[in-house]
């Protein structure tokens, strides 16, 4: 499509859409942040664009009058809205990337060593944590995220009940996930591929999707929750189906489509998590570029 001038309000009715095309394969892909370059009046976003760094829980925690100047200089500079944990995660493990937009979380060099994204989880601290985003509320969430290097790690990014990336610990959940191989994990057919886990009711479903991971290639991960709690996911613009057969721990292959899940259990808070778990005694990294969640204002 060509440039086109208008001379009045270009209106829509259900939604504006950015999108890109391949000028060789022809492909299509929806560029949009929220599903909709124009917000909705009728929903609720959050946007993370990690202007602040964040770090683990305690730094977002201040006594002036008891804190050393050290405590309080960490604390202003300190992300209001997320902190990191994980096993031997430290503050100083999370720092803004070099060559990428948004931060460079990093593990910090033993086996299962790791690095979680998460809301602060404190009374009040965030919207982030502080509005229910519920399977009966029409979520959307979407993160950009890339790896540096592939050789020896599992990533998982999206809701989920626990920041454990097993896919076993969490009886409700929706999230993508890559791994390398299979230990401390599952035993998937194809460790080269994108995974999208989702459990319902502790029935576990996970789909393997078409889309070989690669280093320093941003992956933008989206899950949508329709008014039937039925989730349809998004890699880079492209809409996957989600399978229908549970039980397969080493994943069921999907391709491009735009079949749902079956309905997700009611009435599930999830929380948004993105993290890394190394696989060996190396240090493991991961970029995240954004994040963003929204809902219905009301249910």
């Amino acid at each position: 499509m060509g440039t086109t001038t208008f001379s009045g309000a270009v209106r829509s009715q259900d939604s504006v859409k950015l999108v890109s095309k391949n000028s060789t394969s022809g492909l299509i892909q929806d560029r949009t942040l929220h599903g909709n370059a124009a917000k909705d009046t009728r929903r609720y976003y959050l946007e993370e664009w990690f202007k602040k760094k964040p770090g683990l829980n305690a730094v977002s925690i201040i006594d002036p009058d008891a804190d050393s100047a050290s405590a309080l200089a960490a604390y202003v500079i300190a992300n209001r809205d997320f902190e990191t944990l994980g096993t031997n995660m430290t503050t100083a493990l999370t720092t803004f990337s070099a060559t990428h937009g948004g931060i460079l979380m990093t593990t910090a060099g033993a086996d299962q060593d790791q690095s979680i994204l998460l809301p602060h989880l404190d009374t009040n601290q965030t919207a982030w944590s502080g509005t229910q985003w519920g399977t009966e509320n029409e979520v959307t969430w979407e993160c950009s995220i890339s790896l540096p290097a592939i050789d020896n790690q599992k990533v998982w990014a999206g809701l989920k009940l626990t920041n454990d990336q097993l896919v076993a610990t969490d009886d409700d959940q929706a999230y993508f996930k890559f791994q390398t191989d299979a230990t401390n994990s599952e035993a998937f057919t194809d460790f080269t591929l994108w995974h999208f886990v989702h459990s319902i009711g502790g029935t576990d479903y996970i789909s393997r999707i078409p889309v070989t991971v690669a280093a320093d290639t941003p992956y933008h991960l989206k899950i949508v929750i329709d008014s039937n709690r039925k989730a349809a996911i998004f890699i880079n613009g492209i809409q996957y189906n989600v399978t229908t057969t549970s039980g397969s721990t080493g994943g069921t292959a999907v391709t491009t489509g735009t079949t749902k899940s079956t309905a997700l259990t009611n009435d599930v808070d999830f929380i948004p998590y993105i993290g890394i778990e190394a696989g060996a005694a190396a240090a493991e990294a991961v970029n995240v570029h954004y994040q963003c969640i929204s809902r219905n204002v009301f249910e």
